[in-house]
């Protein structure tokens, strides 16, 4: 299984001002996340950027990098310019593994390439784990997925669902097996839809929640889910993310 790894990075952070390149150990964010991603099983590991501070800090340390234009509309489109300019085939898969998770597990990143080599039915994939704290299931930041039997995507949603009409609290079951599930943001793509994907009008669903992957339901294609009973390592937002991954690396 060849798949390539495709890595976003911009520095229009608002929350955090030149996010890709801020220092974790001695090394920029995003020379961090390529060197995790480069640990699976990918076939290559490329920057997708706009900005040429960002490719010198690649190619400084290694780490392959392709300038895109500066004026995509989100990441998704940068990733498709990307595969135009590595010339991937249309059934060639793609892992997004986004610029400012320095933790991210290189298995996870396997399970969302194994998905789309094993579900031909799907030309995307996902992740999604348990949520083990009431408070994440309430949380309209922490996005959550349903499945049907065979693992595929219902709907995403930043509301708690499943409710459980008949639940004692807080709309979900204590334990077992029907546990909510909060989505991981990691994707798998097929090249020839991941380039056809800028291309579909967006959803009304994907403006109402402000979910990108709403577009790819709503328009009848299908998107695998890995489940995993782990919780991904910690993105990197804010100032005090970035001092929490510091500490972890040191």
């Amino acid at each position: 299984m060849g798949f390539t790894v495709l890595i976003p990075a911009r520095l229009a952070s608002t929350r955090l001002p030149d996010k890709p390149l801020a220092d974790i150990a001695g090394l920029p964010m995003v020379v961090r996340v390529a060197q995790r991603a480069a640990q699976s099983a990918a076939s290559q590991v490329v920057v997708a950027t706009d900005d040429p501070r960002i490719q010198q800090a690649c190619e400084q340390h290694g780490v392959r990098c392709v300038m895109t234009r500066a004026d995509h509309p989100t990441g998704s489109d940068r990733l498709a310019e990307a595969c135009t300019i590595l010339g991937l085939d249309g059934l060639d898969a793609v892992v997004n593994v986004q610029g400012d998770e320095p933790l991210i597990d290189p298995a996870l990143i396997n399970a969302c390439a194994a998905q789309l080599d094993q579900r031909p039915d799907c030309v995307v994939s996902t992740a999604a784990h348990p949520i083990e704290d009431d408070a994440h299931f309430g949380n309209p930041n922490v996005v959550k997925v349903v499945l049907d039997a065979q693992g595929r995507a219902l709907y995403f949603s930043r509301a708690p669902i499943p409710w459980w009409r008949d639940a004692p609290q807080a709309g979900q079951p204590a334990s077992g097996d029907a546990r909510p599930l909060r989505h991981i943001g990691i994707y798998g793509y097929r090249a020839g839809f991941l380039r056809r994907f800028p291309q579909l009008p967006p959803s009304p669903l994907e403006a109402a929640e402000s979910l990108e992957q709403l577009r790819v339901l709503w328009h009848g294609e299908r998107i695998a889910v890995h489940v995993t009973q782990q919780a991904p390592g910690a993105g990197v937002d804010t100032p005090e993310d970035l001092e929490r991954v510091r500490a972890l690396f040191a």
